[in-house]
């Protein structure tokens, strides 16, 4: 039995079987910015092919003169719309075109058919950080259509971005970099989550406790322009002509530019009240001698301020407290499981 899916003639070996290009692009890339490789195959091609009329580089083909065809080929056809040497772009959509691959690799591996040269050819490419776009896309549709998500306050989140903050600190402890690659996925969250209350109306994600601010709407944009703002403001020998040798300086330059920022009244401004007490004593410590501020240790009867010593004195030599005290609490842990007979967490 012949199998009629495929051609049982061999092309004549002298002409020439022409050339097969898939163009694709990302759509995290704005649909017209395309390589300049792509423009010329483009220009210089056949015939240009695409089974989706919405695709969106098509508007900017137009302009550029490129007459597309609104065509679906399988891989038979499109071989033979090859043939006499011509070239044939195709437009794979967004999630490219499986059929249409696996057919060529049938015909290729039948050994039936003279193949025109294939060429996968990138349009464009993701940049770095391009999957952020992904993330903004998703979490704008959760936000629409969860009914959890969709009803997720400012402060009702509040709790969420410490416990995921402390999970990615005990990662960062424990040295698991797949774990710490999740926690850092988990922070990330609730940054993109809180700028996406940020865009609705309302001072507080729409809670009715805050209507102050109402008009003070932002996006995850206005996050990462202010940020990235501060970062060149506050790195002037990285961004300016500024001279920094040591990390020293650097935290100089950066103390400095944060006094004219702010405008503090006082070096405490600013120190969240409610970070661990180790932290904060160690945080008040170290403004306090950054910023000149002649102030002796408070004294006084019991722990809390033998405490306070402790995290000053640590803090003055270049050690954070708080981390120093949970790695001995967690090698008090591993000693109690010891006592008891148990392996250490993770083994």
């Amino acid at each position: 039995m012949t199998d009629h899916s495929e051609p049982t003639a061999t092309p004549d070996a002298d002409e020439p079987t022409g050339r097969i290009v898939l163009l694709t692009t990302s759509h995290r890339v704005a649909p017209g910015v395309l390589s300049w490789p792509a423009w010329q195959t483009l220009h210089a091609a056949d015939r240009v092919l695409c089974a989706d009329p919405g695709h969106p580089q098509l508007p900017y083909l137009r302009e550029a003169g490129i007459e597309v065809a609104f065509e679906s080929p399988d891989a038979h056809a499109l071989v033979e719309a090859c043939a006499g040497g011509r070239t044939v772009v195709v437009l794979p959509g967004g999630e490219g075109d499986q059929r249409l691959t696996d057919g060529l690799a049938r015909l290729a591996g039948s050994g039936r058919v003279s193949m025109p040269d294939l060429e996968l050819l990138p349009g464009s490419y993701d940049l770095p950080g391009a999957r952020l776009l992904d993330l903004v896309q998703v979490m704008d549709r959760v936000r629409r259509e969860c009914p959890w998500t969709s009803r997720q306050t400012h402060r009702g989140l509040a709790k969420y971005a410490i416990e995921e903050a402390y999970e990615l600190v005990e990662a960062i402890e424990d040295g698991d970099r797949e774990e710490l690659r999740e926690e850092l996925g988990d922070v990330l969250l609730q940054v993109v989550f809180h700028a996406r209350i940020a865009e609705e109306a309302g001072g507080d994600g729409g809670d009715g406790e805050d209507d102050e601010g109402a008009d003070e709407a932002f996006s995850i944009d206005d996050v990462a322009g202010a940020l990235v703002t501060k970062l060149i403001h506050r790195h002037p020998h990285v961004f300016g002509d500024a001279k920094a040798e040591t990390p020293e300086d650097v935290s100089a330059h950066w103390q400095r530019t944060k006094a004219v920022e702010k405008r503090r009244a006082s070096v405490t401004d600013g120190i969240p009240v409610g970070q661990p007490g180790l932290a904060l004593a160690a945080k008040l410590a170290g403004r306090a001698r950054t910023g000149g501020v002649a102030v002796e240790l408070p004294r006084g009867e019991g722990i809390g301020y033998e405490l306070l010593e402790l995290a000053a004195r640590a803090e003055a030599a270049g050690i954070d407290p708080e981390t120093a005290l949970r790695a001995a609490a967690r090698a008090y842990r591993d000693a109690i499981r010891a006592a008891e007979g148990l392996a250490e967490p993770g083994e």
